[in-house]
């Protein structure tokens, strides 16, 4: 069934489209049509979805029909548009992009980037040697079929000591194995969420969580975070009060994306709070082996649960490496069992290869995360000099921990600047894809996790498209990215 867009609809995700930098002097029908490309490259607006007809969007915009028809006739020339008579018009892409294998719309021929889209770090030197040590293990399970909906015992057991160790002591029945956190995240959704369900996150937030509620077709409400402190304990709890939300989703340790800690009674009021509204938690852990300069951490969320209404979800992407799909869920015993049995329909369980790759690795824990520690911060660092010596408009908060830094620009642009940069060779991830509705262009996220020498070269990068940016041309067709 064909997906379309009323007027009111695409009027609300273009905003102010006739005044962003660099358009002003444009006539109205080419920044119409520069918009409608903009919301095609950052995601917001869907490809294969029906426009709505000239006329309907020119009275949702207040402006002339044939100013529509002409920005309608200008992205049907650059190949964002096919137009039938009598049947309407929908997005498209221009010649020369496909459907890659991910699902994603990528080019032919993909450019040399510097790839500051996907917060992850390369793999450990450890991984070769803990996946030979797996593969001498795996004969033991080729007796059996190979299923294990619930996780191997022994990477439960592992997963389970590691959380006793931080405080909260956890049974093997309490850990659920997924194949990755975002694995982890969907199936509680499933089994907490019921379709049109309300949802409380924060904002920003993780954009693979957005997708994931906006696939159960979830009723989203959001907390605002301040660049520079992070919560606002008394608005979060007030919103949870008065959404009374059937779930709501957290990111407590070094937030996706703004790097904020969460502080120890602040995590305890949530749990309390959480308890009289009859909301669910799920506390999104996916960073909390990566202090950076204070290793002394708040207790774990889950610390202050009595009533088991925290879910606690984590992995291995972060601290060890995003191709080694091994996610898990820490719950009561009893939900993880209805956890398991939803995760039947979906994939039967984890690889049993990759499962035992994460035990070796976790045994050698101490020295993996000190080193990756190590890195990050030098990287860190180096971000930050770069930015603050190159763009010393831009404004952000130094995280302590975690793989991202979150800056504020110097003007709503974020969007515009990211289609400006896959000119020059780096491929960001604009503010608008952390939250809903086209909002935060103020904003953009920059991952610390390549080397150091890239770093200083996509700052510098950065900042040569910035400062031609009002004066550019009209931008032209930019190719979405994986963001995680």
């Amino acid at each position: 069934m064909t997906t379309s867009v009323r007027g009111d609809q695409l009027a609300r995700l273009l905003g102010r489209w006739h005044s962003l930098p660099g358009r002003r002097r444009s006539p109205d029908y080419a920044a119409l049509a520069a918009a409608v490309r903009g919301l095609l490259a950052d995601g917001r607006l869907a490809l294969g979805v029906r426009l709505p007809a000239e006329r309907e969007l020119a009275e949702a915009l207040g402006i002339s029909r044939t100013t529509v028809s002409a920005a309608y006739r200008a992205l049907r020339e650059t190949g964002h548009l096919n137009s039938r008579r009598g049947a309407g018009s929908w997005t498209t892409l221009p010649h020369g992009h496909r459907v890659a294998t991910s699902g994603l719309w990528t080019p032919d021929d993909d450019l040399d980037m510097i790839d500051l889209g996907c917060a992850a770090s390369a793999a450990p030197v450890e991984l070769v040697p803990a996946a030979r040590a797996a593969a001498d293990d795996l004969p033991r399970y080729l007796g059996s079929a190979g299923y294990h909906p619930t996780g191997l015992p022994e990477l439960r057991a592992a997963v389970a000591e590691a959380y006793t160790a931080r405080g909260v002591p956890t049974s093997a029945e309490q850990i659920m194995i997924t194949s990755g956190t975002q694995q982890a995240l969907d199936l509680v959704l499933r089994l907490s969420v019921p379709v049109g369900a309300p949802v409380l996150v924060e904002t920003p937030t993780y954009p693979n969580a957005l997708a994931a509620l906006a696939a159960r077709r979830a009723r989203i409400s959001t907390h605002g975070m301040d660049i520079a402190t992070g919560w606002d304990g008394e608005m979060l709890l007030g919103a949870l009060r008065q959404t009374r939300p059937r779930l709501t989703y957290v990111i407590p340790e070094f937030h996706n994306p703004t790097g904020h800690l969460m502080p120890a009674d602040l995590r305890e009021r949530l749990v309390a709070a959480a308890h009289s509204a009859g909301t669910e938690l799920i506390a999104d852990e996916s960073f909390v082996d990566l202090p950076l300069d204070d290793p002394q951490m708040p207790p774990p969320v889950a610390v202050f649960d009595r009533h088991s209404r925290v879910t606690s979800i984590g992995g291995m992407s972060k601290a060890y490496w995003g191709g080694l799909r091994i996610g898990w869920v820490r719950a009561s015993a009893p939900l993880v069992q209805r956890l398991a049995a939803i995760r039947v329909g979906v994939d039967m369980g984890s690889p049993v290869l990759e499962q035992l790759v994460a035990v070796h690795l976790l045994r050698l824990a101490p020295e993996i995360v000190a080193a990756r520690r190590a890195q990050l911060r030098f990287r860190r660092d180096t971000l930050v000099s770069a930015l603050r010596e190159m763009l010393p408009e831009w404004r952000f908060f130094v995280p302590g921990g975690g793989v991202t830094l979150w800056a504020e620009l110097d003007g709503p642009i974020s969007s515009a600047l990211s289609r400006a940069a896959e000119d020059v060779g780096v491929r960001l991830a604009p503010g608008p894809r952390f939250g809903l509705d086209g909002t935060l262009e103020r904003f953009l996220r920059m991952p610390f996790t390549l080397a150091a020498d890239d770093l200083t070269e996509a700052v510098r990068r950065i900042a040569s498209v910035r400062h031609d940016l009002d004066h550019t041309a009209r931008p032209a067709w930019r190719t979405p990215a994986v963001i995680t």
